[in-house]
């Protein structure tokens, strides 16, 4: 069985003392290094933006269309793109 070999790009970034120490408290114990914390606020911020992409393409649809939208339409809808962000993340 083969491992998947990732290719990582490095990212330097400078924080002040203040958000150096909240790091620091906030890491632990769930996480040993800043940088698996750093990764996983970026993997989350990421989530977030595709999440709120996609629900503002959703309004911009609900708003585009000539007949009024049902609730059950829209719902539809919105299950529809959280399926498919779902399937960017497994």
């Amino acid at each position: 069985m083969g491992l998947l070999r990732l290719t990582m790009e490095s990212i330097t970034i400078k924080v002040d003392e203040d958000m150096a120490r909240e790091i620091d408290k906030a890491m632990k114990p769930l996480y040993s290094t800043k940088t698996e914390f750093i990764r996983e606020a970026i993997r989350k911020k990421v989530e977030e933006v595709k999440l709120r992409q996609a629900m503002q393409e959703i309004a911009h649809l609900r708003g585009a269309s000539k007949k009024k939208t049902t609730d059950e339409e829209y719902e539809r809808i919105r299950e529809k793109a959280f399926k498919e962000l779902s399937k960017e993340f497994k």
